[in-house]
């Protein structure tokens, strides 16, 4: 049955600091609507559930790209097509860009958002993986200020982060160090594109040429949440290159915990998850 759209309310504020007030005045009323891209999808099904939102796609304080020495810092409201053209983007942080390219089509790429990959907690989602192993940090907005928190622990559960009602999601800070770093980012869906992945693999590491020196891996669809997968790289760390295929592949089946659904099965994706482990250790050699 599909939404009918009288029972929902959209409000367009004139600016952030309109939209923040907003949020602070009812909190938990209202909630963001950025491209839109996941949440028509649960209008048009009639399954979106929240009732208010704020619109907040005009909001020139959320986007740019803006780089600096030491960091990447990235408007939430950046759309994929803007990332995949911005050369520092392309050039320092590919796996970003490679997971932009393979979300959805063109059309959700033009109007979907880096900020609305993240808040919409998907474990499925493309971009969190990349951004989980190239140690982002998130700065969230308020009526009286900003905090920021790192991105590896703001996912706290199914659909849950580490956000309040009243705060909105303004930009993600990449650090600018990733140079002599070997990435890797893979995404197994039924197809090659408008697909939700089945398995997503995002990986960096450094060697000295015969021990790996350091190593991030993270993967979406395995968990509840996106994760970035410390014990696997705390057991691959300092070791032989040439030892790394059997003590990752055993650290890695005891870390992720994937689930049957519509799209896969738990077997499946263990499996492609350690054919994926055993490719990015391959490259490393």
């Amino acid at each position: 049955m599909r939404a009918y759209l009288p029972s929902y309310n959209l409000l367009t504020p004139q600016n952030l600091f309109d939209a923040l007030e907003l949020f602070a005045r009812e909190p938990g009323v209202w909630k963001p609507f950025a491209g839109g891209t996941d949440l028509m999808v649960l209008l048009e099904a009639g399954k979106l559930a929240h009732r208010n939102y704020v619109n907040i796609w005009n909001l020139n304080e959320l986007r740019g790209i803006e780089v600096t020495d030491a960091n990447v810092t990235i408007g939430a409201l950046t759309t994929y097509t803007e990332i995949q053209s911005h050369p520092v983007l392309r050039a320092e942080f590919p796996m970003l860009c490679q997971a932009a390219s393979e979300t959805g089509g063109l059309a959700i790429q033009n109007r979907g958002t880096l900020g609305g990959n993240i808040a919409n907690a998907s474990p499925a989602a493309d971009s969190p993986p990349a951004l989980l192993v190239y140690d982002a940090e998130l700065e969230l907005v308020f009526t009286s200020g900003s905090r920021r928190v790192p991105y590896h622990g703001f996912h706290t559960g199914y659909k849950q982060m580490n956000i309040q009602s009243q705060e909105l999601l303004a930009r993600i800070r990449l650090p600018r160090s990733t140079k002599n770093l070997t990435q890797y980012y893979r995404k197994v869906g039924t197809r090659k594109a408008q697909a939700i992945s089945k398995v997503c693999f995002s990986a960096t590491a450094n060697t000295d040429g015969e021990r790996l020196v350091d190593v991030r891996i993270a993967l979406g669809s395995v968990a509840p949440i996106p994760i970035r997968c410390v014990k696997t790289e705390d057991a691959l760390r300092g070791q032989p290159i040439e030892q790394l295929s059997e003590l990752g592949r055993a650290a890695l089946t005891r870390e992720i915990v994937p689930i049957d659904d519509i799209r896969s099965t738990a077997n499946y994706r263990i499996r492609v998850s350690l054919n994926l482990l055993d490719d990015f250790l391959s490259s490393l050699r």
